[in-house]
């Protein structure tokens, strides 16, 4: 975990000054949702602390859609301050366990919903994810886990008029 690590910590900051400008660290692993809290607190939480710091950035973001409840719980210990996580979480209950200066990136089902569903279905599941907290304040309102290849332009026009209407 050291070796990996270290070499993470050298990749992202050669990027940082080949590109100066860059402000932010985007880490996608949803293998840390697979584990256990023990293993989590051994094998995650001091080695992202390492990743998420190296830099110095900003914007530290973790995409991590698979089950994300530790991962939640734990975003302040890491350094992250942006999370998508998985439509399987309700945005009420991720809000709880990150706390309330995490950026939340979600949350609206991608595949089923975003993708395969109707406008009508779309509107339904911005409405419900957005009924579930009282405060919007830093969330980006967007598909949970991420936007999903095939969603026509009638889904995407009803996502956004529903995060008008619904904020």
């Amino acid at each position: 975990m050291k070796k990996l690590t270290s070499f993470v910590c050298d990749w992202i900051t050669y990027q940082k000054e080949c590109f100066p400008s860059i402000d932010g660290v985007l880490i996608l692993d949803d293998i840390i949702g697979f584990i256990g809290e023990t293993e989590f607190e051994e094998f995650v939480l001091p080695y992202f602390k390492i990743i998420f710091e190296c830099t110095g950035a900003k914007v530290r973001f973790l995409h991590n859609d698979a089950d994300g409840l530790i991962t939640a719980a734990n975003l302040g210990k890491m350094s992250v301050n942006v999370f998508n996580f998985s439509f399987n979480h309700s945005m009420s209950r991720i809000r709880e366990l990150a706390g309330p200066d995490v950026v939340l990136v979600g949350n609206i089902p991608p595949r089923d919903v975003l993708a395969s569903g109707t406008p009508e279905q779309v509107d339904r599941a911005v409405k419900n994810s957005m009924s579930e907290i009282k405060s919007h304040e830093r969330i980006i309102w967007s598909a949970g886990g991420g936007m999903p290849q095939g969603v026509n332009d009638a889904n995407i026009h009803a996502f956004i008029n529903a995060v008008k209407n619904y904020s």
